[in-house]
């Protein structure tokens, strides 16, 4: 069996809506997008809903940033805005899985639900596995679930482009 003990899809979408505020006016689409890429079963958001979900969204991303010692009054305070009770559901011929909101609950209570759960698992569990890229510029949010938990950087791709600038900077200084 395989277990994701890195806050599973609740820290992945947290980590994808910290990213979607950097986006230059994101719409309801945006944020409807977002949390279905990360296996929110979820309608359209209002536009007021939506805004709702981004105001989460910059809070999320602050956790991501944060250092890892401030990380866990950041997430408590998320937890108490969220106050979820979990429970076990098993829906559209899915298997048994852990709800963070009621099935009645709104699109933004069940997102900052879901968000809050995930995060508080990563916290406790693997508190130095996400963060916000290290490449000057990006900002991406991430959770590292590498083998070795050891990336500063959203992808390959931004690792790289650092090592290059780094590797040409010290070869035009030699």
């Amino acid at each position: 069996m395989h277990f994701n003990p890195y806050g599973g899809s609740g820290a992945q979408v947290a980590a994808a809506l910290a990213t979607l505020v950097l986006s230059e006016h994101p719409t309801a689409d945006d944020v409807l997008r977002t949390c279905r890429d990360h296996g929110m079963a979820l309608t359209r958001p209002t536009g007021g809903e939506a805004a709702r979900i981004l105001v989460w969204g910059r809070k999320l991303r602050a956790v991501f940033a944060a250092d890892p010692g401030e990380r866990v009054d950041l997430v408590n305070e998320l937890l108490a805005t969220a106050a979820f009770r979990p429970h076990i559901s098993g829906h559209d011929g899915k298997p048994p899985h852990l709800h963070y909101a009621a099935e009645h609950a709104g699109t933004v209570e069940r997102m900052q639900a879901h968000s809050a759960g995930g995060l508080a698992h990563l916290v406790c569990e693997a508190p130095d596995r996400f963060g916000v890229c290290a490449r000057e510029g990006c900002g991406i949010a991430f959770v590292d679930t590498s083998r070795n938990g050891r990336r500063r950087f959203c992808s390959t791709r931004c690792g790289t482009r650092v090592n290059v600038a780094d590797h040409r900077a010290r070869k035009i200084g030699a």
